[in-house]
């Protein structure tokens, strides 16, 4: 009960209500009429402390005041609290939207973002945000971590392409799956990255001994670079599927022939360069 008292005030005061108020509110959606002495003598508060927060409340409108002997205070309806809060805020939120200074200029710098929590949410406002087209690169526990606001943006109305490692669940969108190899996340974890409209890159990591990160920009390069390595998967994926055995056989699984040819003579250079 006290958890849940504690996180109502919270709440509360992130609509503007001081702790006190907070706290005179509950009582009194608690308790009904009473006096402010009887309100200070329940919080255990001085009562020109609880008479000062009442009396804010009265003139904020959310508490009424029968004056009298003795003067008693009662506090309006949760809707109508509700209400009003509700009414204050979306007149706050369209005066900012009004007079705040509009950015136009493109963000080219790289932000970073760390912690699961917050890379996630993030991931999600931005995706919330998509008008034409996300092309996503996602192992599949990312995938199903984002499923709903990928679809959410289908619904808006945006292409959705997903280069997923694993078996991905994401009806309605188009996705091109690969086989997973449990190798690559071995270390330095998952990776994934977005495209958001040809305009937003985000690429970042998840799992594995690294903490979560993202990294976000609308740089150029960053943003034709993650749009033409997307595409290649692409043209991979369509060649796997029309001449998948064949290329397995003369190049390995998922080309490891062609990428040991180039990898093993470097490690084998590097080598040789450290015994000298």
């Amino acid at each position: 009960m006290l958890a849940a008292a504690t996180e109502l005030f919270q709440h509360l005061r992130r609509f503007g209500f001081t702790e006190l108020e907070a706290k005179c509110l509950h009582v009194l959606s608690e308790l009904g009429s009473i006096t402010g002495y009887e309100i200070a003598k329940r919080m255990g508060i001085s009562r020109s402390n609880v008479y000062a927060a009442l009396q804010k409340l009265v003139e904020k409108g959310f508490v009424l005041e029968s004056k009298g002997e003795p003067t008693l205070y009662q506090t309006i309806s949760i809707d109508e609290i509700a209400d009003t809060i509700e009414a204050h805020f979306k007149a706050s939120i369209r005066y900012v939207k009004e007079h705040m200074p509009k950015q136009d200029a493109k963000r080219t710098e790289y932000f970073t973002v760390d912690g699961d929590a917050k890379v996630l949410e993030r991931i999600r406002a931005e995706l919330g945000k998509v008008k034409t087209e996300a092309l996503c690169d996602l192992w599949s526990e990312e995938a199903k971590l984002w499923s709903k606001a990928l679809n959410q943006a289908v619904e808006q109305g945006a292409r959705i392409l997903v280069s997923a490692v694993g078996a991905s669940d994401l009806p309605g969108i188009q996705v091109f799956p690969h086989v997973r190899d449990e190798a690559w996340q071995e270390g330095s974890g998952r990776k994934f990255s977005f495209v958001l409209d040809r305009n937003l890159a985000i690429i970042g990591t998840r799992g594995g001994s690294e903490p979560t990160k993202a990294v976000i920009t609308e740089h150029p390069a960053m943003v034709e670079l993650l749009i033409h390595s997307f595409f290649q998967d692409v043209v991979l994926h369509e060649l796997q599927q029309d001449s998948g055995a064949k290329l397995e056989d003369r190049y390995g699984r998922n080309f490891k022939k062609i990428i040991q040819k180039y990898t093993t003579a470097t490690n084998t250079e590097l080598k040789r360069r450290k015994k000298r």
